[in-house]
């Protein structure tokens, strides 16, 4: 099932996370996260400048509502759709990039190896209170950001 929330310029700028828990709060409510996984997308109606060339994600308010969506719901990567490029997007609200027009985002290294870190650690103990299996859903997260986990990297995190 897809989910789209959809956000305009003046939430935006109110750091309103409404729409988000307008939509997130029946889910978690009804414990249907299992069946809403990598089922959200963002539809972004951000006002900008015609002349402006900036992605969404270099935008510093908009980059600002996902921290503040991060902060309070670090677990939200599980629900993202990662087929339709969501957590891609996602992680460049977070995590410092350059956006090459021929090569596309290009994320800091040791920047995107810390945010994938803490969302495994995060995930796996989130998940596992859902008693939703993690290994094998952050393995397939970590390579969507371009990271090979090991089975052995998850035996060696302590419960």
């Amino acid at each position: 099932m897809t989910i789209t929330i959809t956000l305009n310029t003046e939430q935006i700028h109110n750091l309103d996370l409404s729409p988000f828990k307008n939509i997130i709060s029946p889910i978690l409510n009804k414990g249907a996260i299992a069946r809403s996984e990598q089922g959200l997308n963002f539809a972004i109606n951000y006002q900008q400048d015609p002349q402006d060339p900036r992605e969404l994600s270099e935008i510093p308010e908009v980059r600002l509502w996902f921290i503040r969506l991060d902060s309070c719901y670090p677990w939200l990567p599980f629900l993202l759709n990662w087929k339709e490029g969501e957590l891609a997007r996602y992680t460049a609200m977070l995590v410092p990039h350059q956006f090459h027009r021929s090569e596309g985002i290009q994320y800091n290294p040791e920047a995107l190896e810390i945010f994938l870190m803490h969302k495994i650690f995060v995930l796996r103990d989130w998940l596992n209170k859902q008693n939703i299996s993690s290994k094998s859903r952050l393995m397939s997260m970590s390579q969507m950001l371009g990271y090979d986990l090991t089975e052995e990297f998850f035996v060696s995190i302590p419960d």
